[in-house]
């Protein structure tokens, strides 16, 4: 395959994969976006409404938070493999492409279609779900029960507005990455914060600590359990796999952005249960659906805490919890979104999936570069800026445009 040199020392397609199947999308994802991509899938939520059910496995403060660093552990070491295999397979796919190149495509065909009809779809519609159920809340005051037929309408736009997102600009969806990136890691800064104020005011609950591993439990179901709320948390550390041919210097950029960003994440969920647990007494937290919520709002605000009809710590600014919350399901929906249709790009251009999937937007333009012809590849590359499909409007994949450059001699 050739290869130029980008401006920024990663390594920029400017010629045909092996075979002639097709062209790679251009490098636009810099060391930060990729933290925050990362950072960004990872912080759903999860931590506004999973420490409970850790808690509650585990049976014990000191050992919830335990286990909350153990599940950072494991998504450390998880994104650590996936970038060794990353650099052994420098394409964009995460795990399908690593199963295609290493098992064959049969395996690697049946994992993407599971992947793009049921494991997909069904995680976007669960965090929109979320985002729905959070964002209607506040319009019905006192009521127990949201009309579904609103929380749907709600959900659907959502995926309907990052589909259109997506679909129109790579460089706007990875803006909204980040901006959402920052706005959930302020969203737990201001928990952080506020925990730190309760107990500098010496209205913590201290107790908690004194006997931190006081009735832990031994039993191993339970501990996996626990393992399992706070590993739904972490989901999303592999997403900048997805998009590995898009990132700048991957080889370098890859390794420091999981150093950066779960290390980050790990940090920002244990100080935040231990908020929860300064803030919330034991009642509190056993009787609460959504800790962050109890944490900081009335309960006539949102009918989803069943605890707490009183001010915790945020008063009148207590609106910024459920805030918090839709920005990171947002967010998360975005980053699946983004990373979920590079997988289609990329089994498309391998003949696993439609051949239209794998054709490429140039900027804004309806102009496509049908990337699936080695012969119209190939004017395409050495000509110039030539479209063969100037005039036969076909379907697209989201994403940037394709990186034209005449191939070294």
């Amino acid at each position: 395959m050739e290869r130029s040199q980008e401006r920024n020392g990663g390594e920029g397609v400017a010629g045909r994969e092996p075979g002639g199947e097709g062209l790679r999308l251009r490098r636009e994802i810099g060391l930060w976006s990729a933290v925050s991509l990362m950072a960004g899938c990872m912080i759903g939520s999860g931590v506004f409404m999973s420490p409970q059910g850790v808690l509650v496995y585990m049976g014990s403060p000191g050992a919830s938070l335990v286990v909350w660093a153990g599940c950072g552990l494991l998504a450390m070491m998880g994104a650590l493999c996936y970038a060794e295999l990353s650099a052994l397979v420098p394409k964009s796919g995460g795990e399908y492409a690593y199963i295609l190149q290493i098992f064959g495509s049969l395996p690697a065909f049946l994992v993407i279609y599971t992947f793009v009809l049921l494991v997909r779809p069904a995680a976007i519609a669960a965090v929109s779900l979320s985002f729905a159920e959070y964002a209607v809340t506040p319009f019905y005051p006192g009521c127990s029960l949201m009309p579904q037929a609103v929380l749907k309408g709600v959900a659907a736009s959502c995926i309907l507005l990052l589909m259109l997102v997506n679909c129109w600009s790579s460089r706007l969806a990875t803006m909204l990455v980040n901006v959402c990136a920052v706005a959930k890691v302020f969203s737990l800064l201001v928990i952080v914060v506020g925990g730190a104020v309760v107990l500098g005011q010496g209205r913590g609950h201290t107790e908690t600590f004194l006997l931190a591993f006081h009735n832990t439990t031994q039993q191993a179901g339970r501990i996996g359990m626990a393992f399992y709320q706070g590993m739904w948390s972490f989901d999303g550390w592999n997403n900048v796999n997805y998009v590995v041919e898009e990132l700048k210097n991957p080889k370098q950029n890859l390794v420091w952005a999981v150093m950066i960003a779960i290390p980050l994440v790990t940090s920002l969920y244990l100080l935040v249960n231990i908020s929860y647990l300064l803030v919330l007494s034991p009642n509190e937290i056993l009787s609460s659906d959504a800790m962050a919520v109890s944490w900081g709002l009335l309960l006539e605000f949102l009918p989803l805490t069943l605890c707490c009809p009183r001010n915790q710590v945020l008063g009148a600014w207590a609106w910024l919890v459920p805030l918090a919350v839709v920005l990171s399901t947002f967010g998360s929906a975005n980053g699946m979104f983004f990373g979920g249709s590079r997988v289609c790009y990329v089994a498309a251009r391998e003949g696993h999936m439609l051949p239209w999937l794998d054709h490429l937007w140039n900027h804004h333009w309806l102009s496509l570069v049908l990337a699936d012809k080695e012969e119209e590849s190939s004017s395409t590359l050495q000509g110039p800026h030539h479209h063969p499909c100037h005039h036969a409007p076909c379907f697209s994949l989201p994403g940037a445009g394709a990186h034209h450059r005449p191939p070294p001699d």
